[in-house]
C-alpha cells in the first residue's frame, strides 16, 4: 500500500521504504500519539522514536518489522510521549536518548543527551539532531536522508500540519522561541522536499507548510 502517513489507534503499522531504511508508524492512546520505528535495512539496527503509550502495540510493531531496537529517542518530556518508555527501555535494552534540557524530566535515566548539531548513528544510518526550543526547553527533531534525496524529519510536537506546537500550557513554553527555531533550524536548513513526521496525527511536507510561516508568526500560535 502507498504510505500517506495517516494512521489511527488500532491500525496496523503504516510502512514506508526509503531505500536505506524502513519507516513504520503507529498511533496510540486517545491522544493519537505517533510512534515511529526506523530500521536500517543493511544491519537491522533500529531507532524507536517516542515510546508514547501502549507498549504491547509498540512491541508488536517491532516484532512485525523484524529489526533490533538499539536506540530509543524521546522527542520531548511531556507525559503523553513517555508512557511506555520504562517498559520499552527494559524490554529492548536500547541506548536512551533525549534533548539535553529535557533529559532530567524523563521517567528513566538517559544514556546520551542530545544538542543541536549532534549526529546519531544507528547501524549505517546517520541522523542529524535539531534542537527546537519553545514547546519544551529540550525538544528535538531528528532528520535522515533517504536514497531518493528526500529528507525525513521527525519533529515531535514542534511542527505539525498547519503550525507549530502548543506554547500556552506551561510557564517554560515560548512561542517566539519556537517559531524562531522552527523557521531558522527547519525551514532554513531543509528544502521543500522534506517530509515531516509529527508527534500526533498526519504527516506533511515543508513545501506544504512554508507559505504559511508569516501567518503563524502573525497569529502568535
Amino acid at each position: 500500500m502507498t504510505y500517506d502517513g495517516h494512521v489511527t489507534p488500532g491500525d496496523a503499522p503504516a510502512i514506508r521504504d526509503i531505500g536505506v531504511a524502513r519507516i513504520s508508524k503507529i498511533s496510540v492512546s486517545d491522544m493519537h500519539n505517533s510512534v515511529y520505528l526506523v530500521t536500517d535495512v543493511a544491519t537491522g539496527d533500529a531507532l524507536l522514536i517516542d515510546a508514547a503509550n501502549e507498549w504491547p502495540a509498540i512491541s508488536a510493531m517491532i516484532a512485525a518489522d523484524g529489526g533490533r531496537v538499539t536506540h530509543l529517542a524521546t522527542t520531548h518530556r511531556h507525559f503523553d510521549h513517555v508512557g511506555a518508555l520504562p517498559e520499552a527501555a527494559h524490554e529492548t535494552g536500547a541506548q536512551l536518548l533525549a534533548g539535553a534540557d529535557d533529559a532530567d524530566d524523563l521517567p528513566v535515566p538517559v544514556d546520551r543527551r542530545l544538542n543541536d548539531g549532534d549526529t546519531l548513528q544507528v547501524g549505517d544510518l546517520q541522523f542529524d539532531v535539531v534542537a527546537l526550543r519553545g514547546h519544551t526547553p529540550g525538544s528535538i527533531a531528528l532528520s535522515l536522508r533517504g536514497t531518493d534525496g528526500t529528507t525525513h524529519l521527525f519533529t515531535g510536537d514542534s511542527l505539525f500540519p498547519g503550525g507549530v506546537g502548543a506554547t500556552n500550557h506551561y510557564d517554560y513554553q515560548s512561542f517566539p522561541q519556537l517559531i524562531d527555531d522552527v523557521e531558522q533550524r527547519i525551514f532554513g536548513r531543509y528544502d521543500d522536499n522534506t517530509w515531516v513526521y509529527p508527534g500526533h496525527g498526519d504527516d506533511t511536507t515543508l513545501a506544504a507548510e512554508r507559505p504559511h510561516l508569516a501567518e503563524w508568526r502573525s497569529r502568535g500560535w
